[in-house]
């Protein structure tokens, strides 16, 4: 599958700001489900490209004259295969497995998530992974509006509604809940023509000697139509957009994602 992504990132503030500085994690890398042909990243200043602690593409904007308005423009293609099973064919990375066992602030488990983990017992192939999803699915109803994520896996679960962060996280925690290292992946995904595009998350767990990727949002393994961009222990360590700045009073975020697929011949 080649699919071709734009993403546009634009913050306006109702008054100018001093000072600001944006850090962008938008930029994929190829790997064992994904060959990025080409991507850009135009910004309104320099960017200075690194890559953070967990191995991801990481873009610092730092702005020191008065702006009223920030604009990112994202674009690329990237070639994506089917995975069997959902298996990453790659090892465990940079960082140590257990690193990924630990709960954050964002995935400590409470006694209603324990429960639900215990709902699928072993958590020991692909499948019951799916199973897990397929709870996390029928006990959280998927939003796609921000003002509606709950914030942490466990109000989550106790609200009933939530993003595809959210329900990332419940799988975590869940799998957390195990012992089982996991780990929250941010990307795009073509979920449904009828659907907006968005960023997305999913989580990969550790399991039978490898990484299978998940996508609770809707129950299934991670294919074709997914574009993984960055991997942390949650989804605030993977989030495309993190920064601060001096002034400006009211801010309004305006994000737009234009995604086409197709077959690659």
């Amino acid at each position: 599958m080649l699919l071709t992504i734009h993403h546009d990132i634009r913050y306006r503030y109702a008054a100018p700001v001093t000072y600001s500085i944006q850090q962008f994690r938008v930029t994929p890398a190829s790997g064992a489900s994904q060959i990025v042909r080409h991507w850009h990243v135009e910004a309104p200043g320099k960017l200075d490209a690194t890559r953070d602690a967990y191995g991801n593409a990481l873009h610092t904007l730092v702005l020191t004259k008065p702006h009223n308005e920030i604009h990112v423009s994202v674009s690329g293609e990237v070639e994506t295969e089917a995975l069997a099973d959902g298996r990453l064919y790659d090892e465990a990375g940079p960082i140590p497995l257990e690193h990924f066992t630990c709960a954050t602030a964002l995935t400590t488990p409470d006694e209603a998530i324990r429960d639900l983990a215990q709902r699928v017992p072993a958590l020991d192939t692909s499948a019951s992974l799916i199973a897990l999803a397929e709870q996390i699915a029928q006990r959280v109803r998927y939003v796609q509006e921000p003002a509606q994520a709950a914030g942490t896996a466990a109000q989550a679960l106790a609200r009933g509604v939530g993003d595809a962060r959210d329900h990332a996280h419940l799988l975590l925690a869940c799998c957390r809940a195990h012992g089982i290292p996991a780990r929250c992946v941010s990307g795009y995904v073509d979920a449904n023509a009828q659907d907006a595009v968005t960023m997305h998350a999913w989580a990969d767990v550790w399991i039978e000697h490898g990484w299978i990727s998940v996508d609770a949002t809707q129950a299934a393994f991670a294919g074709e139509r997914h574009c993984r961009v960055a991997v942390a222990r949650d989804g605030e360590a993977a989030a495309p957009v993190r920064g601060s700045r001096v002034g400006g009073k009211e801010e309004t975020l305006t994000v737009r994602v234009a995604f086409e697929s197709r077959i690659d011949q």
